[in-house]
């Protein structure tokens, strides 16, 4: 993939060129980060499981 190349976030949905990819989903650095640093208790922890579990629900339809 063309490093300039924008591709659009899963979690937060904004176009972004830097990131990593899970099967075809993309999520981006700023998420990654976020997602890491989220502790269980938090109630945007259970928003970041519900985007995630798109990555299958998409890989499955």
């Amino acid at each position: 993939m063309d490093e300039l190349a924008k591709c659009t976030c899963i979690i937060c949905g904004e176009p972004k060129s830097e990131g990593i990819h899970i099967v075809s989903e993309f999520i981006c650095d700023a998420c990654e980060a976020e997602m890491v640093h989220t502790d269980v208790k938090e109630e945007k922890y259970n928003y970041f499981i519900h985007q995630m579990k798109q990555i299958w629900v998409q890989k499955n339809a």
